[in-house]
C-alpha cells in the first residue's frame, strides 16, 4: 500500500494534497503531476511511502529537473513506484532497449550467420552482474530539502514517520493532517 502527498509552496505557506499515482508510470509523469499542483512555478515536494518500508522525496522547482531522495533503494526497487525512482537515479533505461537495438543492422542478410559459430565477433551479452543493483540504504540527493529546513543529516535520519517530520520542518503539519 502506498501513500503519496504533494506539498506545494505558495505565498501564504504550503498547500498539501494526497494524490493518486494510478496514472504515474515515469518520473516525468510524477514531475508533471507536481507541476500541476504548483503555484506560480514554485517548489513542490512529492512524497511517496510504502507501508513504512521506504519513502521517497521528489522535489520539483518549476521546469528544473526533479531532484530525488530514496530512504532505502533496495527495498524501493522491489516496488513499482520505487523502481521508477531507483532506475532514474541509477541511470537505467526505462524501455531496456533502444528501437535501433531491435533492428538487424549488422550487414548480413536475414538468416545468414555472422560468423562460423553463429554469433557475431565481439558480441557481449548483458548479465545480471552488468547491471548495478540498488544499495540497501539511501540513494539520491539527501540535501534536496536543505534550504527548506531539513538538512542532509536530518533527512538521512528519518525513518517510519518521515512525512510528519518533513511537514513539521516546512511548517505545514496542520495542512497535511487535513488530507491524511
Amino acid at each position: 500500500m502506498y501513500f503519496a502527498a504533494l506539498l506545494a509552496r505558495t505565498e501564504d505557506g504550503w498547500e498539501a494534497s494526497d494524490t493518486e499515482l494510478d496514472n504515474v508510470e515515469t518520473l516525468t509523469d510524477l514531475a508533471d503531476l507536481a507541476r500541476e499542483a504548483a503555484v506560480d512555478d514554485d517548489t513542490v515536494v512529492a512524497y511517496i511511502e510504502q507501508e513504512g518500508t521506504w519513502f521517497g522525496v521528489v522535489r520539483v522547482d518549476g521546469e528544473d529537473d526533479p531532484r530525488i531522495f530514496i530512504s532505502n533503494a533496495a527495498a524501493a526497487a522491489r516496488s513499482s513506484y520505487g523502481a521508477m525512482l531507483t532506475d532514474e537515479l541509477l541511470g537505467r533505461d526505462e524501455e531496456g532497449t533502444d528501437d535501433l537495438d531491435s533492428l538487424d543492422l549488422d550487414g548480413t542478410e536475414d538468416g545468414e550467420p555472422d560468423t562460423a559459430d553463429g554469433g557475431s565477433e565481439g558480441e557481449e551479452t548483458a548479465t545480471a552482474a552488468d547491471t548495478q543493483a540498488p544499495p540497501p540504504g539511501p540513494l539520491g540527493d539527501p540535501g534536496l530539502l536543505a534550504d527548506l529546513g531539513i538538512g542532509a543529516k536530518e533527512l538521512l535520519a528519518l525513518d517510519t514517520d518521515a512525512l510528519s517530520e518533513i511537514a513539521d520542518a516546512l511548517g505545514c503539519t496542520d495542512v497535511l493532517e487535513a488530507v491524511r
